[in-house]
């Protein structure tokens, strides 16, 4: 999930950990079967996805065109699936050692591409905040890419 923002940071136990201006917040779920195919295709596709407005007011701007930054957060809860009974499962979710793998290849890929990233600490609990502009969020799924 992506959301624009004019700036977001990630705080753990009081302290913040990651911070960002403009740029886009994030969300990083990783699912039991992601490939390093679904890791380029989700990092081109953030790198270049023109979601910020140019002179005329339309979004056709990227991060990069604008020199925003990325804060990228993990988070296994968009793997949770709700559709039976009341309480989530995450058994879509891949487990937490080859996803921190996962995660830290991701925002590899993201730098190498040109883009400033701060993070969240992989496993912690978490205090995100985000100052969304627009709003603008965006639901980006790899295996929904063709």
């Amino acid at each position: 999930m992506v959301q624009r923002c004019l700036q977001g940071r990630v705080e753990v136990d009081g302290a913040v950990v990651g911070s960002i201006g403009r740029g886009l917040v994030v969300f990083v779920g990783a699912g039991k079967d992601d490939t390093d195919q679904d890791l380029t295709y989700l990092a081109d596709k953030i790198v270049n996805l023109r979601i910020f407005e140019d002179e005329q007011g339309k979004m056709n701007r990227s991060a990069l065109d604008v020199g925003g930054a990325v804060l990228a957060v993990s988070q296994f809860t968009l793997y949770g699936d709700c559709r039976k009974g009341r309480r989530p499962s995450f058994g879509g979710a891949m487990p937490p050692a080859p996803a921190r793998a996962r995660y830290l290849q991701f925002v590899k890929m993201l730098r190498d591409r040109g883009l400033e990233v701060a993070t969240g600490q992989f496993q912690a609990d978490m205090r995100v905040i985000v100052d969304n502009d627009g709003p603008v969020t965006i639901l980006l799924d790899s295996t929904r890419q063709f």
